[in-house]
C-alpha cells in the first residue's frame, strides 16, 4: 500500500510539472537545486530504480536520475565548509584554549546547514578528478586557497586541503561516504575525518569525524535528509574534546534536526558545556559551572561567501 500511494503522488507530481515548468523557467534567481523535479520521464525511471532496491545494497552500484542530483561533484561540495571563513578566523584569533576550542566547533557545526533545500545527492567524481578554487575576500585581505583530488573510486574517497596562509590555518582530511539502501530511507555512513591545524599556536590540531546522511521517504512519506548518531571533536594538546548527537525523529516522538551534545575536558572527564538545538537553525551553549546559557550560532542569521 505503501509503494502504491508512492506511485500515486508521482503521477500527481508528474501531472502539476505541466502547469508549474514555466513558472519555473521564468524565475532566474530560484536555485534549481533546491527543487524536487518528478516528470514522466522521472517516474519511469524512478519505478526502474525501486524495483532494483534490496535493504542493505549498496547504492553506488545503482545508477541514479539525474533530477535528485545536485549540480556539484562532491569534491566541491565540501567547500561548503569553508563558506563562513569569519569563524575560523576568529577561533584561531581567540587566547584562551577553551574558547578556541568552542570556536572551532562553533564554525564545524554552523556548516552543516549549508546545503540545498530539497534532497540532493552530489555528483560521484571519477577517480584522479581534482577540483581547486580560492577565494580573495577574506577579511583584511587574507586569501585562502582549496583543492580536492579523488583518491579513490571503490570505495569512494574524496580528500582534500584548505589554507589560509598569512594565518598558518589548515583544514585537510578525507569523505568516505558508503551507501545503504534501509527500506524506506537510504543512508550514507560518513567515514573518514577532518584535521583543522592552528600553526599560530604551535601546530594545535584539533580532529573531527561527521554525523551520518540520511534520506527519508523513498517509497512513501515525503522525502527529506536527516543527520543522525554521533560527532566527535577532539583536540590532544588542550585535552578538550565534544561529542556531539544528532538526533533523527522517531515514528511518533521526536523533533526533525535536533542535536545535543557536551563539550568536556578528556584529562579530568569534567564536563564544562552542554550544546542544544537544530543544526540547521538556533544552536545553544550553557555553561555547566554557571548555568549562563547563549546562542552558539543563529544560522538564520548566517551570511556565506
Amino acid at each position: 500500500m505503501g509503494l502504491t500511494s508512492k506511485l500515486d503522488k508521482l503521477k500527481l507530481l508528474g501531472s502539476a510539472e505541466e502547469h508549474i515548468s514555466n513558472d519555473r523557467k521564468n524565475t532566474s534567481t530560484q536555485n534549481s537545486d533546491d527543487i524536487d523535479e518528478v516528470d514522466n520521464e522521472g517516474q519511469n525511471i524512478l519505478l526502474g530504480i525501486i524495483a532494483q532496491l534490496r535493504p542493505g545494497m549498496d547504492l553506488t552500484k545503482i545508477t541514479l536520475p539525474t533530477f535528485i542530483l545536485e549540480k556539484k561533484s562532491m569534491l566541491e561540495r565540501i567547500t561548503n565548509f569553508f563558506q563562513i571563513p569569519h569563524l575560523l578566523l576568529e577561533a584561531n584569533n581567540t587566547a584562551d584554549p577553551l574558547q578556541r576550542f568552542i570556536g572551532i566547533l562553533r564554525w564545524y557545526l554552523a556548516s552543516w546547514h549549508i546545503a540545498p533545500k530539497a534532497v540532493k545527492k552530489p555528483l560521484n567524481p571519477v577517480l584522479g578528478e581534482v577540483f581547486s578554487c580560492y577565494w580573495d575576500n577574506l577579511e583584511d585581505g587574507k586569501s585562502a586557497y582549496y583543492i580536492a583530488e579523488q583518491t579513490s573510486h571503490h570505495p569512494p574517497k574524496s580528500s582534500y586541503f584548505y589554507l589560509i596562509p598569512s594565518e598558518k590555518l589548515r583544514v585537510d582530511g578525507v569523505v568516505i561516504p558508503k551507501s545503504r539502501f534501509l527500506g524506506n530511507s537510504s543512508a550514507a555512513i560518513m567515514e573518514g575525518s577532518g584535521h583543522v591545524t592552528l600553526g599560530k599556536w604551535e601546530d594545535e590540531l584539533y580532529v573531527m569525524n561527521q554525523p551520518n546522511v540520511y534520506c527519508r521517504g523513498i517509497l512513501f512519506g515525503t522525502m527529506r535528509t536527516e543527520l543522525g548518531d554521533r560527532m566527535h571533536v577532539k583536540c590532544a594538546k588542550t585535552g578538550f574534546e565534544a561529542e556531539i548527537e544528532f538526533k533523527t525523529k522517531g515514528f511518533i516522538s521526536g523533533t526533525y534536526d535536533a542535536i545535543e551534545g557536551i563539550v568536556k575536558n578528556s584529562e579530568t572527564s569534567e564536563h564544562l558545556y552542554q550544546v542544544s538545538g537544530k543544526w540547521n537553525d538556533v544552536m545553544e551553549i550553557r555553561d555547566l559551572k554557571t548555568g549562563k546559557k547563549q546562542i552558539l550560532f543563529d544560522t538564520n542569521k548566517s551570511s556565506t561567501l
